[in-house]
């Protein structure tokens, strides 16, 4: 995830200072750890403004609402209690060249300030401190002890000091001093230039050189005169660019500039680039990171069931055995008076076969009592098979259930967008339904997501499911008496539903485009060929107390699916 730099950070707040304000304080709202989202009101419009702390996307700008949920965070609370009725009035940097902001806040625009809200963005050491006019903290997002640190403590009642200052140069020098400082140690051109000056950030420096068409490795005692003159005037449009707060923000192939060097999309504006990028970034981050948790922990119960139902069938297969023990005993029990006393064993012909059968014997027991005891293991292998066959029957059922999960998550390996995130939260949240999960504050989710929608080449609309919840909805509630529902035969994938307006008839192709999309989405993704049935809904029921996703079909028509000639990005 890129780091929000100086260049960044000075674009941002010369855009909220011309555009917002001052602002009246409305409202304080802690979404997570790490984020405090503050409503603000000027005389044309309202928004929220975001102030984060986080290790790895600290930031301000101009964010979305939060959700409607209620707000549990103390943080949250004691700012809601000294700054309510506030203004904000200014945003400064407490220093030249450092990534900390001093939030200024007055009960009028005119007055001095009452309190100021101190916003460090310095990567893991990121946070978020009020204090008083006399500078005394009166809250902090995260304290810091001198357990946790010996050079700096940030704790409640004491006096505010900033962060330990950045012991490099000023960029702004003149050429020959620039050169000579740059090239005194002989290395790579992005090192030096970072070791050496503040305001940069690794993106900065590396599209500084590659606007002047030179590589970010390059040794400094390899360069020519034109390149050093080069590279300078680029240095000279970066510091024109902070003066003057002139930006163009866009996004690049690896991250965004506020530069407009190597844009790919342009934005309108420097905040609404900041919350697409770091809203999606951190929505990418939370969906690997549960994605992964979720494919452990299915494929784990996956595992653990397999052996259970292992365990299951080698029993039933001992309880094949019942037969056999009840036939030994009752070859006994008609061959009483070929008994010995002290026998360990003894042949005996078989009923049927004529066939001879050892029968092994407890030399201290008689014939009637060997026999009472191949009696008892028959009807103990006998109960056994009738009370694990259900048991059996139940661990199928789960195993496929899961199965289904599974197939679900891997059509989710790679996050495209929010609908992604919004799809896994409800797997997530099926599965503490189902009691695989233990719910969690985090974990309660609302909103029905919305499945993939897509038109045949007729025009007909495709519903793709590509969850169990999804599925559910689409077999059993948007479906209608003229639509065909589609399905992989005997494996698991989404539930596919091609939408059939009464008194119109899909085309053959109809049907191949819904095949397709219903055997990409499906366990066999990766297979050349998928054979997928079709049916209407007419003919599918979901048995009663059965788990979400589940269903049974009747007079289906298979049809074969070609999985690589779907294109999700492109359509």
């Amino acid at each position: 995830m890129q780091s929000f730099d100086f260049t960044t950070l000075i674009a941002s707040c010369n855009e909220l200072c011309n555009k917002w304000l001052p602002a009246r304080l409305e409202q304080f709202y802690q979404t997570d750890r790490y984020t405090i989202l503050v409503a603000l009101r000027t005389w044309q419009e309202r928004s929220w403004l975001t102030l984060s702390w986080h290790p790895q996307a600290a930031r301000i700008c101009l964010g979305d609402p939060p959700p409607r949920e209620p707000d549990t965070f103390t943080f949250s609370e004691q700012l809601r209690h000294q700054l309510n009725g506030y203004a904000l009035i200014d945003i400064v940097t407490l220093a030249s060249w450092e990534r900390v902001l001093d939030l200024r806040f007055a009960k009028r625009p005119d007055d001095p300030p009452d309190y100021h809200l101190y916003l460090e963005v310095i990567g893991k050491h990121s946070n978020l401190i009020l204090t008083d006019n006399n500078k005394q903290v009166i809250t902090v997002a995260h304290q810091v002890g001198r357990t946790q640190s010996s050079v700096r403590t940030v704790q409640t009642g004491q006096n505010y000091s900033p962060p330990p200052p950045v012991l490099k140069k000023d960029p702004k020098q003149t050429f020959d001093l620039w050169k000579e400082i740059i090239e005194l140690i002989p290395g790579s051109l992005k090192v030096q230039i970072l070791a050496n000056y503040q305001g940069l950030s690794p993106v900065v420096a590396k599209t500084l050189i590659a606007k002047a068409h030179l590589e970010s490795d390059s040794s400094t005692d390899t360069l020519t005169e034109v390149d050093w003159h080069n590279l300078y005037n680029c240095w000279l449009d970066w510091l024109n660019s902070i003066d003057k707060g002139e930006f163009q923000p866009g996004s690049t192939e690896t991250g965004y500039t506020v530069l407009g060097w190597q844009v790919k999309q342009s934005y309108a504006s420097t905040q609404e680039l900041l919350n697409s990028y770091y809203s999606n970034s951190l929505k990418q981050e939370q969906f690997d990171k549960l994605h992964h948790q979720l494919k452990q922990k299915v494929s784990y119960l996956l595992n653990k069931l397999t052996i259970k139902k292992e365990g299951f069938c080698n029993r039933l297969k001992q309880s094949e055995l019942s037969q056999s023990y009840q036939e030994k005993a009752n070859l006994l029990m008609a061959n009483l008076h070929q008994w010995k006393p002290g026998l360990n064993s003894i042949i005996l012909a078989d009923f049927t076969s004529g066939q001879p059968v050892e029968i092994s014997l407890q030399p201290d027991k008689n014939m009637v009592a060997n026999a009472q005891i191949l009696y008892k293991q028959h009807q103990k292998l006998k109960r056994v098979s009738s009370s694990v066959e259900p048991l059996l029957e139940a661990t199928q059922l789960e195993i496929h259930y899961l199965a289904n999960v599974l197939s679900s998550l891997e059509q989710l390996e790679q996050y495209q967008g929010v609908d992604d995130f919004e799809i896994l939260e409800e797997i997530q949240q099926e599965l503490i339904t189902q009691k695989y999960l233990e719910l969690t504050r985090q974990t309660a989710r609302k909103e029905q997501s919305k499945p993939y929608r897509i038109l045949s080449p007729s025009g007909f609309e495709l519903i793709i499911g590509r969850n169990n919840r999804q599925n559910d909805q689409i077999t059993f509630t948007t479906s209608s008496n003229y639509d065909l529902w589609f399905h992989a035969q005997q494996i698991p994938s989404g539930h596919v539903l091609l939408r059939v307006p009464p008194g119109s008839q899909p085309e053959q192709s109809d049907l191949q485009f819904a095949a397709d999309w219903t055997a990409y989405y499906s366990q066999a993704r990766s297979s050349q060929l998928v054979s997928v049935i079709y049916t209407l809904p007419k003919y599918l029921y979901k048995p009663k107390g059965s788990k979400p996703g589940m269903v049974i079909y009747k007079n289906e028509t298979v049809i074969w699916g070609y999985p690589d000639r779907v294109s999700p990005k492109k359509n």
